[in-house]
């Protein structure tokens, strides 16, 4: 642990005096541990993301688009199927763009965000602050130290800025995915941030997470803050041979694949195989079906989460979760759904799917832009039609 915690300090060229590693944690940790723990169970059992809202959308961060993106109608429905949590991604270079305000953001861009915020409140639900940037802002974090303090200094106008609102119900999430790979590193800059947070913002939850993508092995490498009020998330979408069929923006062959079943079996996979062209990519589908995919193995590597959690005596989260619609078929995407729902629910394990009315979404949009709610999706995430 004295080895670990010098690491990181000569990392981020943060000083910290040796004795200070071995200090045991503040005396109110404990306390913190409840509130976080309280306002998990509270306000965090059944969530949903609001994609491509204030986040995932490059270039246009117009009134227009977020007018448009996600609508009051969209919330109340949302509110109205029972969700009691909104994770709002929030990318950061419009944040950062001028005009600023006197709290140094962007004032034009924050003035819609706060009308979203205090949209999702008054529909009696609570909300994430989800830091959410693009790659190319989150990258140079794994060498920059420049870049660091960027993330720090951009999260103290942040947190200041939402300060002011119900804590209980506004939580600051440090970095989606952050895609650092040096989990020492990451340690490091986790820390710095949360500490940054916590000056401004004393009485607001923080959410935290492992390097890289927010998997179960990144939960898994993570050693939990000084801080008390933390709650922990992680990222399901395994397996991604599933999950992602049909997806064009990240590992290739994926494009190839459309109607993979889950739990597959022998017959269904057979010609699927062939729409994969190259072997090397076949074998890997083909490990899909050998792994047995089902509700127990889904159940056996949430349960790592969760005695990860158990051990460590901190709450945790699975604030992402889903299946792209594109080439899905929707019988295998709703059981897919409903086993993983199913299995952090039994190990108290709050979540959030990804995501509303988007790709992967409980909702799909018309003719017309407008969304409309889909039973199949609702049902599998144990929630009711309005």
């Amino acid at each position: 642990m004295y080895f670990r915690g010098c690491l990181v300090s000569l990392l981020l060229g943060l000083a910290i005096p040796a004795a200070a590693q071995n200090q045991a944690p503040a005396p109110d940790r404990a306390a913190g541990l409840e509130i976080a723990r309280a306002r998990a169970q509270q306000h965090l059992r059944r969530g949903i993301n609001a994609s491509h809202w204030f986040s995932q959308s490059p270039g246009d961060y117009s009134a227009q688009h977020t007018d448009a993106e996600t609508t009051p109608d969209d919330i109340a429905a949302i509110a109205r199927l029972g969700f009691d949590n909104v994770r709002l991604g929030i990318d950061a270079v419009p944040l950062e763009q001028y005009p600023r305000g006197a709290d140094g953001l962007n004032s034009d861009f924050v003035a819609r965000l706060d009308r979203a915020v205090d949209l999702i409140l008054a529909n009696g639900m609570a909300v994430t602050i989800d830091l959410h940037p693009e790659d190319s802002y989150k990258q140079p974090l794994r060498t920059d130290n420049a870049a660091v303090d960027r993330l720090v200094a951009l999260w103290r106008k942040l947190a200041a800025h939402f300060a002011g609102r119900d804590p209980d119900r506004v939580f600051f999430e440090i970095l989606n995915e952050p895609e650092v790979n040096d989990p020492y590193r990451w340690a490091g800059i986790q820390a710095r941030v949360a500490a940054a947070i916590r000056e401004v913002a004393p009485a607001n939850t923080l959410i935290a997470a492992g390097p890289n993508y927010s998997d179960i092995v990144d939960l898994l490498a993570l050693e939990p803050l000084d801080d008390g009020n933390v709650i922990y998330n992680f990222h399901f979408y395994d397996p991604h041979e599933f999950t992602h069929q049909g997806a064009t923006w990240s590992i290739g062959w994926w494009r190839y694949e459309h109607g993979i079943p889950y739990p597959p079996t022998a017959s269904s996979m057979q010609e699927l195989l062939k729409e994969v062209p190259s072997r090397a990519d076949r074998f890997q589908l083909e490990n899909y079906w050998l792994d047995n995919w089902n509700a127990d193995h889904i159940r056996r590597l949430i349960d790592e989460a969760a005695g990860w959690a158990l051990v460590n005596h901190v709450p945790l989260l699975c604030n992402e979760f889903g299946v792209y619609r594109a080439a899905a078929d929707p019988v295998s995407r709703t059981n897919w759904i409903r086993d993983v729902r199913t299995a952090l629910e039994a190990d108290g394990i709050g979540w959030a799917m990804w995501d509303y009315h988007n790709g992967f979404g409980v909702a799909v949009r018309d003719s017309d832009g407008k969304s409309v709610v889909d039973p199949q999706t609702v049902d599998a995430l144990g929630l009711k039609m309005p």
